[in-house]
């Protein structure tokens, strides 16, 4: 009986150590947000060929794991957000579709609007300049007058502001 017991912590301990590589391997890959990745290791966990109780207690280690990589300097949100929206804004991407992006990360709003409102300090155009990459990857003419309603729905849906869309389409 008690080399059972002691058998099954070992395997749990195994199990742990394995999750723990497994999202130090994810990490090394690819930057991600603590709520995403929560998300990867529950999704890790449920394909392990383990028992349910074996499940939960590793369901149950996640927030230790996460913790411990977070004070390593492993994980981290600010940073995260922070690369998130200068790479999304060279995609031509606008502020909207940042932000719920971010959210879909399970980013926090506060933190988000702080992020975004020192990228704005540092770039105070970026948006225009964001439409103006949309604009070229999307192939809109800007002197087509009969698409104007077209190309100003396109950009709207994209997430662009009618102010930067009056500016880049010169619509009066």
């Amino acid at each position: 009986m008690l080399f059972y017991a002691v058998k099954q912590f070992f395997n749990l301990m195994d199990n742990r150590i394995i999750l723990n590589k497994y999202a130090v391997n994810y990490l090394s890959k690819y930057n991600t947000s603590k709520n995403n990745l929560e998300k990867i290791l529950r999704n890790k966990i449920r394909r392990m060929n383990l028992e349910k109780k074996e499940k939960f207690i590793l369901y149950n280690s996640i927030a230790s794991i996460i913790t411990g990589l977070e004070s390593k300097k492993i994980i981290n949100d600010k940073y995260y957000a922070e690369s998130k929206i200068r790479n999304l804004s060279l995609q031509g991407k606008s502020k909207n579709f940042i932000k719920s992006s971010l959210i879909m990360k399970g980013i926090k709003k506060n933190l988000i609007d702080e992020m975004l409102n020192k990228f704005e300090l540092e770039n105070p155009e970026w948006e225009m300049e964001s439409a103006k990459i949309f604009i070229r990857k999307k192939r809109i003419e800007l002197k087509d007058a009969n698409n104007i309603e077209k190309n100003l729905a396109k950009m709207a849906r994209a997430g662009f502001n009618y102010d930067i869309i009056k500016n880049i389409l010169k619509i009066h």
